[in-house]
This record gives C-alpha cells, sequence and structure tokens, in this order.
C-alpha cells in the first residue's frame, strides 16, 4: 500500500466500498434499515474522500472548505459531467442518510445503485487528479 495522501485515501474508499458491501450482504449485525441507511453513509464518506483527493492533488487547500464549497470548486477541476454526478450522487446519499419518521428509508436497490455511482466517480476523480498531479 502507498503512503502517499492519494494511495491513503484510494484504500480507504475501497474499505468504504467494501464495508457498504458488508452492509447491504447482511454480514454485519445490523437491522435492514440500518444496513441501507449505514451503507449509505459510508458511500457518502466514500466520495467525499474521492472529491478531497482530487481537489487536493489539483490544487493544495481545497480540501479545507465545507463540501457545498468543494463540489462547486469540482467543476473548474474536473469535467463538467463528472462534477454534475458527483454533486447528484452526494445529495442522493445525504438524504438518505438523515432519518425522518415520516419517510421510508433507502432501498437495497437505491443503494446499489448509489454503490455503483460511488465507485465510478471514485475512478473517474482518481483518473483526474492523478493526470492533474
Amino acid at each position: 500500500m502507498s503512503t502517499s495522501p492519494a494511495g491513503t485515501a484510494d484504500a480507504t474508499i475501497t474499505e468504504l466500498l467494501e464495508t457498504a458491501d458488508a452492509l447491504l450482504a447482511g454480514r454485519l449485525q445490523t437491522t435492514l434499515a440500518a444496513r441501507h441507511r449505514g451503507a449509505a453513509l459510508v458511500l457518502r464518506t466514500a466520495l467525499e474522500l474521492a472529491i478531497n483527493a482530487a481537489l487536493a492533488a489539483a490544487e493544495p487547500g481545497l480540501a479545507t472548505p465545507n463540501m457545498t464549497a468543494k463540489l462547486h470548486c469540482l467543476h473548474h477541476y474536473s469535467t463538467p459531467a463528472t462534477a454534475g454526478r458527483a454533486r447528484r450522487t452526494w445529495s442522493h446519499l445525504c438524504l438518505a442518510c438523515h432519518y425522518h419518521q415520516y419517510e421510508i428509508g433507502p432501498t437495497r436497490s437505491q443503494v446499489q445503485a448509489w454503490h455503483a455511482e460511488v465507485s465510478t466517480l471514485a475512478t473517474l476523480l482518481g483518473r483526474h487528479h492523478a493526470v492533474a498531479g
């Protein structure tokens, strides 16, 4: 494993994606509702780490603002399509992470779709920061 910050972020993102897999597969002892919401939280964290790594590689110091500001900055350091996908996915994951008594939590199929999208975005952002860095 690499000891560079980008290498560490990549390893952590991989571990988070594996944790989301374990939650969805029921290999961790939780309730069904907690599996889906927990996997969404883990996926949001993985996406945030991928965004932080891409921005830090492009421009040191950009990983410090809040996530909304980072998502705006991402438009300048990746393709508009990738930045838009990241913003939409992050927004969906944020909504899925918050419990509201009057709402149904995220479904397994929703979380699986977000998992695929976060995995793709992490790869796209990783490629971009490898070229930029």
